[in-house]
């Protein structure tokens, strides 16, 4: 479990920095545009505060992989993190809206990312919970 909190920690870190593009991509100037300056900026820190909270996960992966294995506030933290990431597939089924990426090569392909992201960090966090440092093979 060791190996894939650490891979955990290095792609949550990349996917932090990835949110640096969102706003470019979404075109948030001019879709954000007819809203009030509170919405716009309310959407703008949140995001930056989503990928800092994405970044710090990564983080604590990386840094406190024993910890998270061997302590019992590892584990409830292991805990926490395989239900958020689990909801977090959950809203990727039942709240974003499959126009968004069906018949779409690029949102497919993201689409078909996260899903595998979110639930390989449902099971591993999960595991993590479950059974400690202990190998999914034996």
């Amino acid at each position: 479990m060791w190996i894939h909190l650490k891979i955990i920690g290095w792609l949550l870190m990349l996917l932090s920095f990835l949110h640096y593009f969102v706003p470019s991509y979404l075109n948030w100037k001019k879709d954000l545009a007819p809203i009030s300056l509170m919405n716009r900026q309310m959407m703008m820190t949140h995001m930056i505060f989503i990928a800092i909270l994405v970044f710090s996960i990564g983080l604590l992966c990386v840094t406190s992989t024993d910890e998270l294995l061997t302590t019992p506030l590892g584990k409830k933290l292991c805990l926490g993190l395989s239900a958020f990431w689990g909801l977090r597939l959950v809203f990727q089924f039942f709240v974003y809206s499959p126009k968004l990426w069906r018949g779409k090569r690029f949102e497919t392909f993201i689409h078909v990312l996260a899903v595998c992201f979110w639930t390989y960090m449902l099971v591993v966090f999960g595991w993590c919970f479950w059974y400690g440092g202990a190998s999914f093979c034996g």
